[in-house]
């Protein structure tokens, strides 16, 4: 994991709540790419979607460290330090 996140603690073994975004499928929009939040299990889609739900979570619940959901991507972002790092 990267040395520069301050926010490695907040990282649970957690699962997806859903198969896709959370609130695209509760309203039928379609998304991107899939970001799973860490600390929640929350899955929201990326900032090329409509409606940018993983960054929206992180607005309303400060949970700092999304990962990508994509299959053979293996990496994170963390919005406090806004950086992006790879599972080690």
């Amino acid at each position: 994991m990267s040395a520069g996140c301050t926010h490695l603690g907040s990282i649970k073994k957690v699962h997806p709540h859903t198969r896709g975004c959370e609130e695209c499928l509760a309203i039928g929009q379609r998304w991107v790419h899939l970001r799973l939040c860490t600390e929640c299990g929350h899955m929201g889609c990326c900032d090329s979607s409509i409606g940018k739900h993983a960054t929206k979570h992180f607005h309303v619940t400060t949970h700092p460290i999304v990962r990508s959901a994509e299959p053979g991507e293996d990496w994170y972002w963390c919005y406090e330090d806004e950086l992006m790092f790879e599972a080690e």
